[in-house]
């Protein structure tokens, strides 16, 4: 009798030092509905203590939902005596200082061997850690949407125009894109615009590198993995293409894939199925590819180093980003929206760049495109110390290049156009910054009348008046 005294002692202290070193809050309450304990998590949660709330009916608590209503004044009306169990209702609880609290509730009924009810345990889980996770990624995502908005893709020119044009086609579609040009160009900035103004995006957009990890690595960072696959795979692990599940991969560089990589990704294409590394079960993905590439794949599929089938079921949708050089115009809006960009960032108030800088600029040919453009206004605001982005606050290599200012205005003078050039809109709009846009003067240079240069500039979406 004393050893069956002693362990019923025992398993009260284990259970009483378990009820209070548990996170989650329990509570239990007699056959009158009536709180009997109350450990200390729920203090914590709450703002209730135990002292204050022994005694209270559950009602204290003020649970927005329980059993898809308000909780009831009586015990004889809860839910729980009826369906005997409640299990992980994710609803809100009043906390004492007024506010409401994200929790999940569960609740069994406890019953005595002569069948009648002898009270309820209930346990509250905090989700307040876990709902601010939650603001924090759709505020994330919100934010991802506005940087891939269609106007963060910056210019007017009509090589600019197309992509336009060609990026709404492909959000409304659900074809298999390829995006092809220079380093630089804003092709991931491009395939985020198609995602997000798509059906698909509410759902993940994933980027994969593929020049960035070796083949094996690669197979199993787009497939994933089971445990024992290789060594170190100590246990299993969702690929990217299992992540992007109901949204959309974006595969840049898609032309330094192997060959293995190749057959396998050819299979997802065709079959929307993919299997981990080391496990032969084949599982279904609702994806959208968009790859892209900075290469010629033609060629490649010419030398046999890239699959013919593997590429034509790639480039169902192809669209050309050109380079910056094919769209000069562009330039000034690109560097104000930098400017404007690097002022809220570095809290100063740049407002342009001087004239000769902007010659310098224009005249550059840019082979690392819009990312060395937004590189080179950066590396200027940290020199800068006036209002206008000057010449020598340009990287050396910009402002090192070969410029003959009088050869051009003895060209000019002659009434041919700039440097024996077929007048362009990059063409234009260097002579434009030349003559601070007086149309009267670019004409008498480019062998034009005024009135012709205003009509391509109207036709060709060239600022009439010189910007800011």
């Amino acid at each position: 009798m004393e050893s069956n005294g002693w362990a019923f002692s025992l398993d009260a202290r284990f259970s009483s030092l378990l009820l209070e070193s548990m996170a989650d809050g329990v509570f239990t309450l007699n056959e009158a509905g009536k709180i009997t304990t109350w450990n200390p998590s729920m203090e914590r949660i709450t703002g209730y203590s135990a002292s204050e709330a022994v005694g209270k009916k559950c009602t204290l608590l003020n649970f927005n939902r329980c059993f898809s209503k308000k909780c009831p004044t009586s015990i004889q009306e809860c839910g729980i005596l009826q369906f005997g169990r409640l299990d992980s209702r994710e609803c809100f609880l009043r906390h004492k200082e007024g506010h409401d609290v994200p929790v999940i509730k569960s609740a069994r009924l406890v019953m005595g061997k002569d069948g009648k009810v002898e009270g309820i345990v209930e346990t509250i889980t905090d989700l307040t850690e876990l709902e601010k996770a939650r603001r924090k990624v759709a505020e994330a995502n919100e934010r991802l949407g506005e940087v891939h908005r269609f106007d963060r893709i910056i210019g007017k020119s009509h090589a600019i125009k197309q992509v336009f044009s060609s990026v709404k086609a492909a959000a409304a579609s659900e074809a298999t894109i390829l995006l092809q040009g220079e380093s630089g160009t804003g092709k991931e900035l491009v395939a985020g615009a198609i995602h997000y103004n798509s059906d698909r995006s509410e759902s993940p957009f994933v980027t994969v590198s593929c020049s960035a990890l070796a083949e094996s690595l690669l197979e199993s960072e787009l497939f994933g993995h089971v445990r024992g696959a290789f060594t170190g795979a100590v246990r299993d692990r969702v690929g990217r293409f299992e992540q992007a599940d109901g949204g959309t991969i974006f595969l840049d560089e898609i032309g330094e894939i192997s060959p293995l990589i190749q057959i396998k990704l050819l299979r997802v294409l065709q079959e929307r199925e993919i299997e981990r590394v080391g496990e032969s079960r084949k599982r279904k993905v609702d994806i959208r590819i968009i790859a892209a590439t900075n290469k010629d794949l033609t060629h490649f599929v010419k030398s046999g180093e890239f699959r013919e089938d593997l590429y034509y079921r790639l480039k169902v949708f192809p669209i050309l980003i050109p380079p910056l050089r094919m769209r000069k115009e562009d330039i000034p809006l690109l560097i104000g929206h930098t400017i404007q960009a690097q002022n809220e960032k570095t809290g100063k108030r740049i407002k342009s760049v001087t004239q000769s800088a902007m010659r310098i600029l224009m005249d550059y040919n840019w082979p690392g495109n819009v990312r060395e453009l937004e590189n080179a206004i950066e590396h200027a605001f940290v020199l800068c110390r006036g209002e206008r982005i000057d010449v020598f606050d340009l990287p050396v290599e910009i402002r090192q290049m070969e410029y003959h200012p009088d050869a051009r205005k003895s060209i000019g003078s002659s009434r041919s156009r700039p440097l024996g050039k077929k007048l362009t809109p990059e063409v234009l709009t260097e002579c434009l910054y030349e003559c601070e846009w007086n149309k009267a003067e670019v004409g008498r240079r480019v062998g034009l009348s005024r009135t012709a240069i205003w009509k391509y500039m109207k036709k060709w979406d060239i600022p009439l008046k010189q910007p800011a």
